[in-house]
């Protein structure tokens, strides 16, 4: 398997074609505004957003095709995409807290573009010197990079649009789209069958310290088609991991709670899924998840530990280039912006981000002090979104974990400081928001990166485009979030913002004392215990913080995935001296062996998975926002749906290993 620093793009890197032009850059502008807005909304209403990049990929391709552009402009024009998402994500599990806390009566326009420029400026910033130490220096799936490049590579086919298609498997491609969009279709928009299966059973009563408890026990599934087809492209091992996570919070944590404590009411956010599974989840919510963000924090800070070569080689490359004026001399797809440019900027912030604090809060003392923690956290977010993305993608990086554990370190410094109260409460959120966007901004760009690689993008001007896109959508966010509250109202049954919720809580539980420490202190120790162990901690601490029904589909395609890698290896030998990577294979058109084809063609048909059902997701945020009701059942049944999801299941594992071995 070749280094990825010795990668074979699909556009060769001695190839210059036209990428940051002019149509690329204001498509990519509309996108990040189209995208932001429908994902603000979405994330508002259901706490969750819909990563853009493959969406944008599609959609790009679509408005570039009568003008046959090229590949690069099509990637040029997905980066605009990718940044309203990002900066609507930021902004969404933040900005309302202000307002929840009473910080805010109503959306502050003006301070709320501030904050998306100054957080979605730093990201961009930090993420050039992670690039080559994340995307070019580690083995990370970049699952969603991987879909992207085969996305592009299959329908583009050559250097520009055409007609005529060279890719290979074209069909799988466009089957995953159409069979994901039409399940995430009958879901969302019709309401034919329930996206989730959910069951709790009662295993007896128990006298624990007096007192007569009944224990229960839980499982349930999400029967997403994109999740499947993320764990098929991660591969057992990750997924294996992410499922002991949910299976260490859920079933066995989870249930230990209950027996000992008791079910409590549900929380508002989950009173409508009724006494019992609502109670699981306020548990899961007010306890279990801080034991993640606990196992996240240690495993984020460990993780950047384990590649800290990698981040000295590149700060060695950066003052290198600072000490020649310039970026040292690269091939094409690897130039970065202007390392002096840079890293004279990134101090360059400290200035504008004092100046919004003394404005937001009044305090200069402390505002100067945040405002120089801000720029490094926003270094060790950054970072830790960019890991985390590479592991399991942008759809299911859990960038509100980060922001929680970046909100613990920020508000126990205000505490330290003696900051408290309402202004204190004001500046950790606003500190946060920047920190958050900053981290969504770099993780997503990072996986954007790794699609660029493997189609002979320009770092540069990837960089360049990601910006454009920061500053397009950042001066609609605040308008956008703005006239959501005033039509529905933050907090409200019909925008419940469960995300900035969560946010609020953590500020006031820290400053006012009433922060459940004791589980993430339980999280951090078995961060450590995992560590000792030398056990993968990210996906661990992600499957406890993330609900097990996200957990499990994802494990369904890792095994499928392991199946098929079994059955391929059992028939054809493990060749392993020719053995041929994911990335590669995401790009590679011609003289596939029946390996290479089986994992393509399954790569092609995960990569239509996961396109589906992102693009109706956004679809189905704008007929929700529109308020157009197509439900057909107010209470959909659930066997439908899990009988759908397991034929889905049934394909991804018969297709690959039948068009393998149709190999010639």
């Amino acid at each position: 398997m070749k280094s990825r620093e010795d990668f074979e793009s699909f556009i060769p890197a001695e190839k210059d074609l036209p990428e940051l032009s002019l149509r690329a850059i204001l498509i990519g502008t509309f996108l990040a505004i189209l995208l932001g807005a429908a994902n603000a909304y979405l994330g508002l209403y259901a706490g969750m957003t819909v990563s853009a990049i493959i969406p944008g990929a599609v959609m790009a391709l679509a408005f570039l095709k009568p003008f046959k552009g090229t590949i690069l402009e099509v990637n040029i024009a997905t980066m605009g995409a990718s940044a309203g998402e990002c900066i609507a994500a930021g902004a969404i599990f933040t900005i309302p807290a202000l307002v929840i806390l009473g910080v805010w009566k109503d959306i502050n326009y003006i301070q709320t573009t501030l904050i998306s420029l100054l957080g979605g400026i730093l990201g961009v910033l930090w993420m050039v010197p992670l690039r080559r130490a994340l995307v070019t220096k580690t083995e990370l799936p970049f699952p969603e990079g991987v879909a992207v490049a085969a996305v592009l590579t299959s329908t583009v086919g050559g250097e520009r649009i055409t007609r005529k298609r060279e890719g290979t498997g074209i069909v799988w491609l466009l089957l995953g789209v159409l069979i994901a969009g039409l399940y995430k279709l009958g879901e969302t928009v019709f309401n034919l069958f329930s996206g989730a299966i959910e069951y709790i059973g009662s295993i007896g009563k128990y006298r624990i310290g007096g007192v007569s408890r009944e224990g229960f026990i839980y499982g349930g599934i999400a029967t997403s088609p994109a999740l499947l087809g993320v764990g098929w492209i991660i591969g057992f091992r990750i997924s294996s991991y992410v499922m002991v996570g949910g299976l260490l919070g859920w079933m066995m944590i989870m249930p230990l709670l209950v027996l000992t404590q008791g079910l409590p009411i549900p929380a508002n956010e989950y009173a409508s899924m009724g006494s019992l599974l609502g109670g699981f989840y306020t548990i899961w919510a007010e306890q279990v998840r801080y034991i993640g963000v606990g196992a996240m924090l240690v495993g984020g800070l460990w993780a950047i530990w384990t590649i800290r070569n990698n981040l000295i080689d590149s700060v060695k490359e950066a003052i290198m280039g600072l000490k020649e004026g310039k970026t040292v001399n690269r091939k094409r797809t690897e130039m970065d912006l202007n390392y002096r440019l840079v890293f004279v900027s990134i101090v360059l912030m400290v200035f504008p981000v004092f100046l919004l604090y003394i404005w937001l809060s009044n305090a200069i003392g402390i505002s100067f002090i945040m405002a120089v923690i801000t720029i490094l956290f926003a270094f060790l977010a950054s970072a830790l979104a960019g890991y985390l993305t590479g592991l399991v993608g942008s759809s299911n990086c859990p960038i509100s974990g980060v922001t929680v554990a970046v909100l613990l370190i920020v508000s126990l410094i205000m505490l330290g400081l003696g900051a408290s109260g309402t202004a204190g409460m004001a500046i950790v959120i606003f500190i946060s928001a920047v920190i958050c966007m900053g981290g969504s901004i770099s993780g997503d760009l990072l996986q954007a990166m790794a699609s660029g690689r493997m189609i002979g993008a320009t770092p540069k001007r990837l960089q360049i485009a990601m910006t454009i896109g920061v500053i397009a959508i950042s001066m609609v966010i605040g308008l956008v979030i703005g006239v959501l509250h005033e039509a529905f109202t933050i907090g409200s049954s019909s925008l419940p913002a469960p995300q900035a919720y969560l946010m609020a809580g953590v500020v006031k539980g820290v400053l006012g004392g009433a922060m459940p420490w004791p589980y993430v202190m339980a999280g951090a120790v078995l961060g450590l215990i995992m560590i000792l162990l030398d056990i993968p901690i990210l996906p661990i601490a992600i499957g406890i913080y993330l609900p097990f029904t996200i957990s499990v589909p994802i494990f369904v395609g890792g095994c499928i995935r392991y199946i098929t890698d079994r059955f391929l290896k059992k028939r054809y030998g493990s060749a392993e001296e020719e053995e041929i990577s994911d990335w590669e294979l995401a790009i590679k058109k011609t003289e596939l062996k029946p390996q290479e084809k089986a994992i393509r063609t399954g790569l092609l048909l995960t990569a239509g998975l996961v396109t589906g059902e992102a693009l109706m997701g956004v679809v189905s945020a704008l007929i929700i926002i529109s308020g157009i009701n197509l439900k057909i059942f107010q209470t959909p049944p659930v066997l439908p749906g899990l009988i759908i999801w397991i034929y889905i299941a049934v394909l991804l594992s018969y297709i690959p290993i039948r068009e393998g071995m149709a190999t010639k």
